[in-house]
């Protein structure tokens, strides 16, 4: 996600782009009436249930005691954030929604941080909750002033009513972050049980800190698999500084065995230590992936990636798949001393063992992408089977669907400030939430 301030952008018919769906078939409606959210950046289902979603809250900038100018006249900058809250929405199966909130973040160890880009930024529910009875979040923190993103585990306190018990928290994984922008910051459980963590580059532009090009310096830059279930013939992960461990040195949670850097040599033709490599990792080479999401009929993982100032991608993500950042920016060439681009037009990236995208778009259509999810429903036929995103900057939301071994993208709607989809898990329907404070859903008009 990049803040930006909101232009007009003129639509174009290039880069796989076609017309737009005639503006009678697809529309945006609130998804529950009546009910607002504050800064909802994703959504989350309750695994087995069709009647109840969880919207999470990025976290709001808290209330001043000093006066809203300083002796200069400048207007202050509030100093401390409500922590990043996840908000329950029920009564899906009757439309009778109620709001209720479940948690709110309060690290014992450190101070929350929504400033930004960071704040309350993923939530997942564990899939066998019934018996684990867990969820994980991914949140930004200040420990000792220093920047962090984590990822904890919190225990379920009771699922009739659902309560999750806030004094139960467990870190995972305490990342310290050179730059408060690029934190990726989705879960998802995909369906093989493990949890899949996006992280971006560290912040900065271009790679500044030059994390993208590695698998052994820390969580960067990628996606992430891990095993919450530290299932038998599972290894532990190599040691790390951002690897949380109990009083026995114990790691709470180990590596899925067929990871696929576990055993690596070298990466992007550089020698590997073994006990240095970030065997969590899954795909890498990515710059800031600001929402990925598990198709519901195939498994597929697709992934909107956030350009730096030239192109938008899609990816779809593989196990051991390298996505080619800072080398690559979409399909092109990334040139670090010009990242702009005004100096003269990216060429094409060559063939290489990097996995180009899927799609990408440019400036004329928008400036920072947010990942979506293909539409499963079944009340808007026009567009089955096809991956609804968005972006954040222009407002497009596009549809995207391969045509004869081409993805080819169609304008559906305009809302701005979307940061995340989800699903209305009681008839299969795309919802969108907004940074406005709203949530709602894409019917057909």
């Amino acid at each position: 996600m990049r803040s930006c301030p909101i232009i007009a952008l003129l639509f174009s018919l290039s880069l796989g782009i076609s017309a737009p769906l005639p503006q009678d078939v697809v529309g945006l409606e609130p998804a529950f009436p009546e009910i607002t959210f504050s800064l909802p950046v994703a959504i989350a289902p309750l695994p087995g249930s069709k009647d109840i979603v969880f919207v999470v809250e990025k976290g709001d900038p808290a209330p001043s005691t000093a006066p809203d100018k300083s002796a200069d006249g400048k207007k202050q900058k509030p100093t401390a954030f409500f922590g990043g809250k996840v908000q329950m929405v029920t009564g899906l199966s009757s439309g009778k929604y109620n709001k209720q909130q479940v948690l709110q973040i309060s690290p014992r160890d450190g101070k929350f941080e929504a400033g930004g880009e960071c704040g309350l930024l993923g939530f997942a529910v564990h899939p066998r909750v019934a018996d684990v009875k867990q969820v994980f979040v991914y949140y930004s923190l200040k420990i000792d002033g220093k920047l962090h993103q984590r990822v904890s585990r919190y225990s379920v306190s009771s699922l009739e009513p659902f309560a999750i018990d806030a004094a139960s928290e467990q870190p995972l994984i305490t990342q310290l972050d050179p730059a408060g922008n690029h934190n990726g910051g989705d879960l998802h459980f995909g369906r093989d049980g493990y949890l899949y963590i996006s992280c971006g580059d560290g912040g900065g532009g271009g790679d500044t800190f030059n994390n993208a090009s590695f698998i052994d310096k820390g969580f960067h830059a990628g996606v992430f698999r891990i095993d919450v279930d530290k299932k038998a013939g599972n290894p532990a992960p190599n040691p790390h500084p951002s690897v949380i461990t109990d009083v026995q040195g114990a790691a709470f949670y180990s590596v899925p065995s067929d990871n696929p850097f576990i055993g690596a040599t070298s990466h992007r033709g550089r020698p590997l230590e073994a006990k240095s490599i970030r065997t969590e990792t899954w795909a890498t080479g990515l710059r800031n992936p600001w929402r990925f999401s598990f198709d519901p009929k195939t498994g597929t993982c697709f992934a909107g990636d956030v350009g730096q100032n030239l192109f938008e991608e899609i990816d779809i993500l593989v196990s051991g798949g390298d996505y080619g950042w800072h080398d690559v920016e979409g399909y092109h060439v990334f040139n670090q001393k010009d990242p702009s681009g005004k100096k003269a037009p990216p060429a094409l990236a060559e063939a290489s063992a990097f996995k180009a995208p899927i799609h990408e778009y440019d400036r004329k259509l928008g400036n920072s992408v947010t990942g979506g999810v293909v539409y499963r429903g079944d009340r808007v036929p026009a567009i089955d089977g096809a991956y609804v995103f968005a972006d954040f900057v222009s407002g497009r939301i596009f549809a995207l669907r391969e045509n004869s071994g081409k993805w080819e993208s169609q304008q559906l709607a305009l809302e701005h400030t979307i940061a995340g989809f989800g699903y209305d898990v009681s008839n299969g329907d795309v919802l969108v939430a907004t940074l406005s404070g709203q949530v709602k859903r894409i019917i057909k008009k």
